[in-house]
């Protein structure tokens, strides 16, 4: 048979079919090649579109982490966000390799509630942007999936914001009762002459305000990240995470009033001068990590009060007790 009948034949009878399929194959992963090369293109244009738009929040959250000690957890918070999208890798979704339009709708929305923050000077509504903005550009380059996927590490961003001042405002005042109360009570369980009047301990020729910043609020809500981020990195059951999360109160409560205590012991028998550079100067950063190990508490106690055990079904208890195939059950 000569080539062009034996061509014709291997095209009737599929032998030349081999040939298109490699010819398939070649061009997908040129297309795929070129759909990520897509993609990091635009993550790459839309990263320093981030960095010009978002420089003077940017400039006021490194200032807030640097110049609060409250809210020095700051900066560690998006290095978290990242460890929870890292730690679900496996459960990623499949991205999507075209551009999903409605995210343009977020980020046209997010650009709307920054003109408004500009108009109106506040700050702190432009800095919560920001997690709003990474989920339009998560939507618009990788699809609806990948977005929700990532959605509780991003809303985790939002502990890196320190709180508008009149709802800072609103919530230290009753804050600010709870601690004058239990730290005059703890004072006078040390022997001490501590008497409460509104929001001052007079404490013997001392006075000590318990002001707004001392009210444990932003302690409260560095308590409340950490208790949120153990959550969102170890798999509990729902009960054992209502557990962590209301144990936040108490434990913050705690933490507050060992700092107003401890400066008052510091007034009664070093001097104002120590008492005053303690609660300035080391009182944050000690109260979060005395924070931390009262929380860790909380979970060893969770712990050793509910054990895991181990499940096993019926026919594997049944097949490691039964004696194993070709052993006799009774030797001498």
């Amino acid at each position: 048979m000569s080539s062009p009948l034996r061509f014709a034949a291997d095209q009737v009878h599929g032998t030349a079919l081999p040939n298109a399929n490699v010819l398939v194959e070649t061009i997908a992963p040129a297309s795929n090649s070129r759909r990520v090369y897509t993609s990091l293109v635009g993550a790459v244009v839309l990263a320093a579109l981030f960095a010009w738009a978002y420089a003077p929040t940017l400039r006021y959250l490194l200032t807030a982490w640097n110049d609060q000690p409250d809210y020095s957890h700051g900066i560690l918070v998006p290095l978290l966000s990242i460890f929870f999208l890292w730690k679900w890798r496996d459960s990623l979704p499949e991205v999507s390799g075209r551009i999903a339009w409605q995210g343009l709708i977020v980020l046209v929305a997010v650009v709307g509630m920054r003109y408004g923050a500009a108009r109106l000077h506040l700050t702190q509504v432009d800095a919560w942007t920001i997690p709003v903005w990474i989920f339009g550009v998560v939507w618009t380059l990788t699809g609806r999936a990948v977005a929700l996927w990532s959605l509780p590490a991003l809303a985790f961003l939002y502990f890196m914001v320190p709180l508008p001042y009149r709802m800072e405002h609103l919530l230290s005042l009753p804050l600010q009762s709870i601690a004058t109360q239990l730290s005059v009570w703890s004072l006078q369980c040390l022997g001490q002459p501590a008497i409460a009047e509104a929001h001052t301990i007079h404490l013997g020729s001392h006075k000590l305000e318990v002001e707004q910043a001392c009210s444990g609020l932003r302690m409260l809500v560095g308590v409340l990240a950490l208790a949120v981020g153990y959550v969102l990195m170890f798999p509990k059951s729902w009960w054992e995470r209502a557990i962590l999360l209301v144990s936040v109160v108490p434990v913050a409560l705690a933490a507050n009033t060992a700092r107003i205590v401890i400066t008052g012991l510091l007034f009664q028998y070093v001097s104002s001068e120590a008492g005053q550079k303690f609660s300035h100067d080391f009182a944050g950063w000690m109260m979060i990590l005395f924070a931390v190990a009262l929380f860790g508490g909380v979970l060893w106690y969770l712990q050793r009060l509910f054990p895991e055990q181990q499940k096993m079904q019926l026919r594997d208890l049944l097949h490691a007790e039964s004696p194993q195939e070709g052993s006799s059950p009774n030797r001498r």
